[in-house]
């Protein structure tokens, strides 16, 4: 039997617009259970405890950026490493991803729900032929937030009417955490291109000069991120380079 798991995570809320919080990101990440991920869990995992973290450490990229939760003790080094580790993992794991967003200025929730329903609902039906090499479709889900967690059921329940849905703990799976991660560096990313990165993104990051690419010698593997793949039909070695050759983390993201 033919199973495909999709991870969902989120970025912001469906709540008014905010000066600091200008968007809604969603993700789905793709993954096919014939393809075994279990070596590079194990490759992941072995490496954690080089970071004084347990083996079954939860990455959250947005702390690990903001220095907070598990990473306050942490050095700006040691955090970039960290998610280094997360990233190469995402690299070596046979997997592709959807990310939705909608800028919120002028947007009520009503609106906001309508318009990712419409997004995401395209997005399943054109690729409809994809999805029926599966036997079974299972949606994984932490119940975040009601108003995604709505909008996921009923788009699915049309598009895809056999989906399965199972509320995830996002400790338990390393494919939660990527859509984290992919969530958080789209983000980054469009709060980049309007120039209201938090004070921590800044410093996370570095300079406007020299943000991207990534210009830290202990950071070598964020360089391979172009490698980021994308759902069928998209070639899987398309990537695309936003706003200058700068943009290393973001290239290959769908628009």
């Amino acid at each position: 039997m033919k199973t495909l798991s999709v991870f969902v995570d989120e970025s912001g809320d469906f709540g008014a617009y905010q000066p600091h919080s200008p968007y809604y990101i969603f993700t789905l990440v793709f993954h096919d259970q014939g393809n075994s991920i279990e070596h590079p869990i194990d490759l992941l995992e072995k490496r954690l405890p080089d970071f004084g973290l347990p083996k079954n450490h939860c990455f959250h990229v947005g702390p690990i950026i903001r220095r907070e939760e598990d990473y306050i003790s942490f050095s700006i080094k040691e955090r970039r490493k960290i998610l280094n580790s997360l990233i190469t993992f995402f690299n070596n794991v046979e997997i592709s991803y959807k990310t939705f967003y909608v800028e919120k200025n002028h947007l009520d929730p009503l609106k906001m729900t309508a318009l990712l329903s419409k997004k995401l609902f395209l997005f399943l039906y054109e690729r409809a032929e994809y999805f029926s090499r599966f036997d079974r479709i299972v949606v994984y889900y932490d119940n975040g937030q009601v108003e995604l967690g709505k909008l996921l059921a009923t788009v699915f329940a049309i598009a895809l009417p056999g989906a399965e849905f199972r509320r995830v703990i996002p400790a338990d799976y390393r494919l939660f955490q990527v859509a984290d991660l992919i969530c958080t560096m789209q983000l980054t990313m469009l709060k980049d291109g309007r120039h209201i990165l938090s004070n921590s993104e800044e410093i996370f990051f570095g300079s406007l000069k020299n943000r991207y690419p990534i210009d830290l010698k202990d950071m070598p593997e964020l360089r391979i991120l172009p490698q980021l793949r994308l759902l069928l039909p998209e070639p899987i070695s398309k990537t695309y380079q936003n706003h200058s050759k700068k943009y290393i983390i973001y290239s290959g993201f769908l628009y």
